[in-house]
């Protein structure tokens, strides 16, 4: 599978410089602006809309003709993504131009990149660490992305694509349940404790709750402040929640590489809309929606694709209901051996965490799925839910193979 990398790296820019790319970005987005009112709203496919408008982008925006083909490309692809959201396209920012190997080049002996500018062609430093040195040494790189951040800093976001091995085959599942008391819970007994970063985030919360409550009672200017510090707290806390993400994945992914191990994780599509029906304090409401669980699985996928290791998805369906030793779930509708963070099975007496019980369960469904001709769970767990939900049946155990 192919894999594609960003690398975020910082431009070394002079004023004129400066001034050449600032006009780039303001012709690239008046172009987009240009395409977006012009061209039939529901004509999407990219060669057609090339076809009606090309030249007269090139002609009014003085763009080159890959920058203008770019242009014509990101409006259709804003389109695309509107429709399946169901919304309109309504603009275009100065913030970002698309590059290609014809417009865009890096050069590895003075660690340099090559841009075609409104201006012309320039050519930029990289100022840039060991991390990007290490990831952009012997790469030829074809796409790229020239950002201006909001601090007026410019920086290139290089593609580099990669083609990871295969993964091996292995009949070792680590299962991996996800929390929010302990953010990640493995079925070896890898714990990563959710308690600090709760009281991280609780803190975030009281202070936008004090600087809200500042901003609606304060003068004009005072609020302009508050909103602006407002921002300032909200990049803060999605750099601490990415930064614990990142230690989270990489440690789990790069254990699984040494032992040789697929992962498992629940496939948790649509489970914040299916809890938020659920009656709860906003305190409970604010602490399950804050957490970014799809950046972790996110960062889970790639970085296995990246290790060449192997991730399966599997049914939540009673993963935390269910007892890793006898398969046995509670025999009561609406009843549950779990209670919090502690599970005790009534049936053959474990007792222990509950989300370590949970991690072994998606481990097993995990090897079932990976091995489905030797599974060791071969039947449903909604045909267990009909057995127990029927008067006339007393059988409360899933069948092991």
């Amino acid at each position: 599978m192919k894999q594609v990398l960003t690398v975020s790296c910082k431009l070394e820019v002079s004023p004129e410089q400066s001034t050449k790319i600032d006009e780039t970005l303001q012709a690239f987005a008046k172009a987009c602006e240009y395409v977006n009112q012009t061209v039939p709203p529901n004509l999407m496919n990219e060669l057609a809309m090339q076809s009606l408008i090309y030249h007269n982008v090139r002609d009014m925006f003085g763009l080159s003709a890959q920058l203008a083909i770019h242009a014509i490309r990101r409006v259709s692809g804003n389109r695309k993504i509107a429709k399946k959201d169901s919304k309109p396209v309504t603009g275009f920012a100065p913030t970002s131009v698309t590059y290609d190997a014809r417009i865009f080049s890096f050069r590895e002996k003075d660690w340099t990149v090559s841009l075609t500018t409104t201006g012309g062609r320039e050519r930029f430093p990289l100022a840039i660490g060991n991390y990007q040195l290490g990831l952009l040494k012997g790469q030829s790189p074809k796409t790229a992305t020239l950002c201006k951040r909001k601090d007026g800093s410019y920086y290139l976001n290089i593609q580099l694509e990669s083609q990871p091995t295969d993964p091996p085959q292995s009949d070792e599942v680590l299962g991996c349940d996800l929390g929010r008391t302990d953010i990640a819970v493995t079925s070896e007994g890898e714990k990563f404790s959710g308690k600090e970063i709760t009281k991280v985030r609780n803190h975030f919360a009281k202070l936008r709750a004090n600087i809200q409550q500042k901003a609606s009672k304060g003068t004009r200017s005072n609020r302009r402040r508050c909103r602006e510090l407002l921002k300032r707290l909200s990049g803060k806390e999605k750099r601490f929640q990415a930064w614990v993400n990142h230690t989270i994945s990489h440690r789990i992914v790069t254990g699984a590489q040494c032992k040789n191990q697929i992962i498992a994780l629940e496939d948790l599509t649509g489970i914040r809309e299916r809890t938020n029906k659920q009656p709860r304090s906003n305190k409970e409401r604010r602490l399950s929606n804050s957490w970014a669980f799809f950046q972790l699985r996110q960062f889970l996928v790639y970085k296995a694709i990246k290790h060449s290791v192997k991730i399966l998805f599997v049914s939540p369906a009673y993963t935390s209901q269910m007892c890793h030793k006898c398969n046995h779930i509670h025999p009561v509708k609406g009843e549950s051996y779990r209670n919090g963070k502690r599970f005790a099975c009534g049936h053959c007496g474990w007792k222990g965490d509950a989300d370590l019980n949970g991690s072994k369960n998606i481990a097993a469904l995990g090897a079932s799925v990976n091995k489905p001709e030797g599974s060791r769970l071969f039947c449903s767990i909604a045909d267990t839910l009909r057995a127990i939900e029927s008067p006339h049946c007393t059988c409360t155990q899933v069948s092991v193979g």
